[in-house]
């Protein structure tokens, strides 16, 4: 394993025009990828909270077909609960509050010592030990 996929990058497929950079990468390292736990909430929450239509239905076989078989989803463990608590407490010192859930999801990349794969580096450059990608040209 090499890489953390964040819910944006995992989600990318499904839109109507999706960037073909995070395409060809994704078929380049999808053999080496996993994600979070907590991102398969997200993705799966944005599909169930959809009302029942063809939409939700594309969504969820997506989901269950694609991305569940393929790629490995980690748990949010006992290692990254103490490194998250670590970079939360380093973090609120400075006065700064990144999202709880950002923050499980860069302790996941960390502790398994992946690089975390996101459309949103902004979101996680706070953290230290992260290593970010885009995958976007």
């Amino acid at each position: 394993m090499k890489y953390l996929l964040d819910t944006n990058i995992l989600s990318e497929p499904l839109k109507a025009a999706p960037n073909k950079s995070i395409l060809a990468k994704l078929e380049l390292h999808g053999h080496e990828a996993a994600t979070s736990a907590l991102v398969w909430h997200e993705l799966l929450f944005g599909c169930y909270r959809l009302s029942k239509s063809k939409k939700h239905a594309l969504i969820e076989r997506y989901l269950l077909e694609v991305i569940y078989p393929n790629v490995p989803i980690l748990s949010y463990d006992e290692r990254a609960a103490k490194w998250h608590a670590l970079e939360r407490s380093r973090l609120s010192l400075k006065g700064e509050t990144p999202p709880f859930v950002d923050g499980q999801i860069a302790a996941t990349a960390v502790t398994n010592d992946l690089i975390l794969v996101t459309g949103n580096p902004s979101h996680f450059e706070c953290f230290n030990d992260l290593i970010l990608e885009t995958w976007h040209k």
